[in-house]
């Protein structure tokens, strides 16, 4: 058998994307204000990014970090255990783990690594972890790389769960489970996997990137929503670049649990930390997060106007009571046809396509942010009404035109 040559191989998965309308595209952002953004000399009211809480931009937020960059300077200089661990790092840790409940918490450089550090760290060739079936990618892929049996289950599937824990009763056990599923907005029954976990002896593990700042009392996430403790959640991940509008991650919990991360996960042993002046930053954030109820009041109205006035036009939405508002389109070039336009109208809305989500889910992902409007949900709504409409009789002149042709 001859060698495979990587540019034939390239060139065939270019046009397989090409064909099943899944080419991924860069768009450069040129400024940002509020809510809007600048692309390509069009402004766009923003309804594609994870600026939950509106916080990314907030002056506050911004002076941390420029006061904290022109005392302390650009970069971390070097991993957390050498040099890099700096007083800024550790008021960050004290304070996300006061406003969690936890014993302590870790800074991580991404959620992605994050993720990694904490499968990589406990499991094994012995071990399992079992998953969501819509997990964060990351998560999926840190089980491959630990080397552990990886077993999914059914979407919100707490009985799925622990069919898979029963079928695999040897070594240490691991459920992970998103708190909010990035795609499709809804909320884990955590409460039913922390009883699954505690009957099969499984350390329940959340990534609860997209509800931290946003769901639970004071923003506390979704496992304090849920009424659970670290005794029932020993781990989990906290990302700093959504809600909070900064950028890092970091795990909280047990803190035996984080000090056998520190000392063993290779994601934190052997990279360089934050910037202390982005830790200052996201600090900024936590406080406001914690204290300005407000912006979580905001999105609660958002979400309830987006449910009214996409259930009047028949949108096809999700069951999502999170800022995570999917509008279904099915096939892919329909998402694109819409998303497209969406932005010939003023607004940008990404379409989500296969292998984010499943198979015939593709789908319009709608994020609000607190900087968001009344006026500006009931303007989107219309636009995606119109934009659905359209791209219904688009699908329809094709297949006439096939229909004629045949």
């Amino acid at each position: 058998m001859a060698r495979a040559q990587w540019r034939e191989r390239i060139e065939a998965a270019a046009a397989e994307r090409v064909a099943a309308a899944r080419v991924r595209s860069r768009r450069s952002v040129g400024h940002r204000d509020g809510a809007r953004v600048e692309v390509d000399g069009r402004s766009l009211l923003n309804f594609c990014g994870n600026d939950y809480l509106g916080l990314s931009q907030h002056y506050a937020v911004v002076g941390a970090l420029q006061d904290a960059a022109a005392r302390e300077g650009a970069g971390g200089v070097a991993s957390h255990l050498v040099c890099g661990h700096h007083a800024l790092h550790d008021a960050l840790e004290k304070e996300l783990a006061d406003w969690l409940g936890a014993p302590r918490a870790l800074l991580f450089g991404s959620g992605f690594l994050a993720n990694l550090a904490v499968l990589q760290a406990l499991l094994g060739d012995d071990d399992v972890c079992v998953q969501d079936r819509l997990n964060h990618a990351s998560l999926v892929d840190a089980a491959r790389l630990a080397g552990c049996k990886l077993r999914r289950y059914p979407h919100a599937d707490a009985e799925g769960a622990l069919r898979q824990l029963r079928a695999q009763p040897e070594g240490l056990a691991l459920l992970a489970t998103d708190g909010v599923f990035s795609m499709d907005g809804d909320i884990a029954p955590l409460k039913e996997l922390a009883l699954v976990a505690r009957v099969q002896k499984a350390l329940l593990y959340v990534d609860d990137a997209h509800g931290v700042g946003v769901v639970g009392a004071d923003g506390r996430g979704s496992v304090a929503a849920a009424k659970l403790s670290t005794a029932e959640v020993p781990l989990q991940l906290v990302t700093l670049g959504k809600a909070l509008g900064g950028y890092g991650a970091a795990l909280v919990g047990d803190a035996d649990l984080l000090d056998h991360l520190a000392q063993s996960a290779r994601p934190y042993i052997y990279t360089t930390a934050l910037p202390p002046a982005q830790a200052a930053a996201t600090l900024a954030a936590v406080k406001l997060a914690r204290g300005e109820h407000w912006r979580r009041d905001r999105l609660a109205e958002l979400v309830a106007r987006f449910h009214e006035r996409a259930d009047r036009v028949g949108l096809a939405r999700l069951p999502s009571d999170t800022p995570i508002q999917p509008v279904l389109c099915g096939d892919n070039a329909r998402a694109l046809s819409m998303a497209g336009t969406l932005e010939r109208a003023g607004y940008w809305v990404a379409a989500i396509r296969p292998p984010t989500v499943p198979e015939g889910r593709a789908r319009l992902r709608v994020t609000l942010s607190a900087l968001h409007g009344v006026a500006d949900v009931d303007g989107l709504v219309e636009t995606i009404a119109r934009a659905r409409d359209r791209a219904e009789a688009e699908a329809r002149v094709a297949e006439m035109g096939l229909l004629a042709s045949a």
